[in-house]
C-alpha cells in the first residue's frame, strides 16, 4: 500500500469556510428597489450566502472534484453500465454554437442541420439494431423501456386483444423491467434461469398463453452470457401471440456483430449514454431511443424527425400525423445534446469501428475473467464465455473469512479503483458484476486484477483490514474511513447550521 497517497480532507460545505464580512465575498443587501418587483416578493433580510473569497471558492470546488471517482480519472468497471471513455471530439462538436443556440421552438427551417443529424442518427440506429423505425424522444433508458412496453400494450389494445395483461420477465432482469411493466398496467410474471445462465425454456412454455403480452429480455443478459436459444424463445413468444422487448443495456457487447431485430425482438431501447459513449453517471444525462419492428411503427412516440417528400429537407412529425402514437414523452424532442454526441461517435467509428467495440469489450472481459480465475476467484458461470461482462462470486470468501462483496468494493477504493456493481444480479450470492469496456488497456486491467488478488490475500490474513475499508478516502465532515451506510440513508444530515465560529 506504499503507493497509495492519502488525500487531504476537505470541508464538504463551503459555508464552513465562510467568515463574516470577508473581503471578496458575494454579499446580499445591494439590491436597489426600482418598484418593478411587487413588495410582497421582496426580501426582508439579506440572503444567507457564503462569505468567501474567489480563491477560496475555486480551491473548495476544485478539491471536491479531485475526490470524485470518474471515467476520466479512474478505472470504472461498473457492470451492466458500460462506463467507458467519452471521446472529447463528441463533446466539442455537439457544443458548436449552431447546435447550442438553436431554440427548441424555432421553426424547422431554422434548424435543418440539427434535424439532418438527428435523422441520420435514427437511420444508423435502425441499421445497428435491425429495426424498421426509430424514435429518439425518450430521455433515458428507463423511459425508453416505458415507451417500448407502452407500444406493446397499445398494439394489443388496438387489435382488441384486451386480455393480454401479463409481461414475462426473467429473474435476472434489471429492476426497471418489472417496474416498467407495472407502470404500464401489466402484471409481471417471473421466468427462472437455468444452471447455465439461460432462460428455462420449459418454464417459459408453461407461462405463455392467451394472457401473455410479451417478454422483456436483455441479451447478453445481466449474468454476462449470451442467450443461446434466443430464436427459439422468440418463436415461442410470437406463436403465443406475444411480442418481445429488448433491454438495450448490454448492447455494447454485440454492436456490429448481432442485431436484436434479427433475433426477433419487436421493441428495443438503446442507451446511447452507454453504448455510444456519451456522458454517463451521476444521475444523468441520458437518452434512450427506441426502435421497433414494422408492426409497432405506428405507435412510436412523437415528435420524430422525418425527411420531406422529395428529399428537400427535414421536419418534425407530430401527433396529428401519427394518430396511433403513444404520444409525447418530453416537453420537446428528447435530450438532443446527448443524441448529437452519439451521432458524432457513430460517425467516428463507422461500421468497422462498431464491430471493434464489441470485439474488444468482449476480449477485455474474458481476459480479466481468466486473470481473476487464476487468482483463486470463483466465476459464476465458468463454463460460459463472457460477453462484455462477467460475475465473480465471493460467497466462499464470505463464508471462510467473513469478508463480503461490499468489503471488497470498499477496499478497492483504497487501491484507486471504483468498485464493480455489487449484489446484482441477485441470483449470484456475494457477487461482483465486472465490465471493463473496450477503452481500457491491458496494463490497467492487470493493475485491477492485481488489486483484487491483493485484497483477497488481505481478506485471508487480515480480514479486519478489509472490513474497515476504505482507509484513505476523505469523508464529509473531515477525516478518513467508512461511512455508516445505514445511518446515512435513514438519518441524512443535509442541513448546515451557523455557529459562533462563522460569525
Amino acid at each position: 500500500m506504499s503507493d497509495i497517497k492519502r488525500q487531504k480532507a476537505v470541508r464538504p460545505v463551503i459555508f464552513a469556510e465562510s467568515r463574516k464580512q470577508r473581503p471578496g465575498a458575494v454579499k446580499g443587501g445591494d439590491f436597489q428597489d426600482t418598484g418593478i418587483i411587487p413588495e410582497r416578493f421582496l426580501r426582508t433580510e439579506a440572503p444567507l450566502l457564503p462569505e468567501v473569497s474567489e480563491l477560496q471558492t475555486v480551491r473548495h470546488f476544485t478539491r471536491l472534484s479531485q475526490h470524485n471517482f470518474s471515467v476520466d480519472t479512474h478505472f470504472y468497471p461498473l457492470g451492466s453500465c458500460t462506463m467507458k471513455y467519452n471521446p472529447r471530439a463528441c463533446h466539442t462538436l455537439a457544443m458548436l454554437p449552431e447546435f447550442l443556440q438553436r431554440h427548441p421552438l424555432s421553426p424547422d427551417a431554422h434548424g435543418q442541420g440539427v434535424l439532418q443529424c438527428l435523422f441520420e442518427l435514427g437511420e444508423y440506429l435502425k441499421e445497428i439494431t435491425g429495426t424498421a423505425g426509430v424514435s429518439l424522444t425518450p430521455m433515458a433508458g428507463a423511459q425508453g423501456e416505458f415507451a417500448g412496453v407502452a407500444m406493446i400494450r397499445a398494439y394489443h389494445e388496438d387489435r382488441g386483444d384486451h386480455d393480454r395483461t401479463e409481461m414475462l420477465v426473467p429473474d435476472a432482469a434489471h429492476g426497471t423491467n418489472p417496474a416498467t411493466a407495472a407502470m404500464c398496467g401489466l402484471t409481471v410474471r417471473e421466468i427462472p434461469t437455468d444452471a447455465n445462465g439461460d432462460i428455462d425454456l420449459s418454464a417459459l412454455k408453461q407461462a405463455l398463453g392467451p394472457r401473455t403480452a410479451g417478454l422483456m429480455l436483455t441479451n447478453p443478459s445481466t449474468l454476462g452470457v449470451f442467450e443461446r436459444r434466443v430464436r427459439d424463445i422468440s418463436n415461442l413468444v410470437h406463436a403465443a401471440g406475444g411480442l418481445l422487448y429488448y433491454d438495450g443495456a448490454n448492447l455494447n457487447a454485440i454492436t456490429g456483430r448481432v442485431r436484436p431485430g434479427d433475433m426477433g425482438f419487436d421493441a428495443i431501447h438503446v442507451n446511447v449514454h452507454k453504448t455510444f459513449a456519451t456522458p454517463h453517471g451521476g444521475g444523468g444525462p441520458g437518452a434512450g431511443p427506441v426502435g421497433v419492428s414494422a408492426r409497432l411503427v405506428p405507435y412510436l412516440p412523437v415528435p420524430m424527425v422525418v425527411r420531406n417528400a422529395g428529399g428537400d429537407g427535414y421536419r418534425w412529425l407530430n401527433r396529428d400525423e401519427a394518430p396511433r402514437s403513444i404520444g409525447r414523452l418530453s416537453a420537446f424532442a428528447g435530450n438532443i445534446g446527448i443524441l448529437l454526441r452519439a451521432y458524432v461517435y457513430v460517425r467516428l467509428l463507422g461500421q468497422v469501428g462498431m464491430r471493434r467495440v464489441a470485439d474488444y469489450s468482449t476480449l477485455n472481459a474474458n481476459y480479466l475473467k481468466a486473470r481473476l480465475q487464476k487468482s483463486g476467484f470463483q466465476i459464476a458461470y465458468p463454463d460460459r464465455r463472457a460477453t462484455h461482462e462477467f460475475i465473480v462470486s465471493l460467497k466462499g470468501e464470505s463464508e471462510r473469512w467473513g469478508v463480503s462483496a461490499l468489503d471488497f468494493a470498499k477496499r478497492l477504493l483504497d487501491y484507486g479503483f471504483y468498485a464493480p456493481t455489487i449484489y446484482f444480479p441477485m441470483l449470484v450470492p456475494e457477487c461482483l458484476l465486472i465490465e471493463p469496456t473496450e477503452t481500457e488497456t491491458k496494463e490497467e486491467l492487470d493493475r485491477f486484477a492485481d488489486a483484487l488478488a491483493a485484497i483477497r490475500r488481505e481478506a485471508e490474513t487480515d480480514p479486519e483490514l478489509v472490513k474497515g475499508a476504505p482507509h484513505h478516502i476523505p469523508v464529509p465532515g473531515g477525516g478518513l474511513g467508512r461511512l455508516d451506510d445505514t445511518r446515512a440513508a435513514r438519518k441524512p444530515d443535509l442541513i448546515w447550521r451557523r455557529t459562533l465560529e462563522h460569525e
